[in-house]
């Protein structure tokens, strides 16, 4: 039963570090040259389910058939993860025409390399749920202040319980009487 608790409690730690590396470089850029995105749509579907995490990189070239990641990033738009399908010059300028693997038809507009913000050369499936939960109030009491709290309070305990049985042994050296009467009853 004692292993039990002990491979919980390590899974719980694991998995609060986890999810709270995966949030913060989701809010801040500490792999330099790389981008991580949540995936919102199920336009890439099957290659790329809704609630995906993808690694994007910038290269020099994209080749047909990649899957990248263009667009502004504001409130008022996120940006788009398709496949390229095509590439072509227009007007001197290199263009990419792209679509979501679920959708009939190609992107209007096709897309400017300058307007790419890079190949997507990691995704991790489904992760992204996890991670838009924990970004909410209640999912990150949940999903990481409960399970901190926890391992503080058995941290705590653990060390309460180290100083105890310190003093104990302290106190039975510095005292071998008592010690021995103890054992005499």
């Amino acid at each position: 039963m004692k292993a039990l608790l002990t491979i919980g409690y390590y899974l719980l730690a694991f998995c609060a570090l986890t999810i709270g590396l995966f949030l913060v470089l989701l809010h801040f850029n500490l792999l330099p040259g790389y981008e991580i995105r949540i995936v919102q749509s199920g336009s890439m579907e099957p290659a790329v389910p809704v609630g995906s995490l993808v690694l994007i990189k910038p290269v020099d070239r994209y080749q047909v058939d990649e899957i990248i990641t263009f667009g502004d990033d504001s409130n008022n738009s996120l940006p788009t993860t398709h496949r390229i399908i095509g590439d072509s010059i227009i007007a001197g300028e290199l263009v990419y025409t792209t679509k979501g693997d679920a959708n009939e038809q190609a992107d209007i507009e096709p897309v400017l390399e300058a307007n790419i913000r890079g190949k997507v050369v990691l995704m991790i499936p489904h992760i992204g749920f996890i991670l838009d939960f924990a970004r909410q109030p209640l999912g990150f009491i949940l999903l990481i202040g409960i399970p901190a709290f926890l391992i503080v309070i058995e941290e705590i305990s653990t060390i309460y319980k180290a100083i105890f049985t310190r003093k104990e042994e302290l106190t039975s050296e510095q005292n071998p009487k008592e010690k021995s009467d103890k054992q005499d009853t």
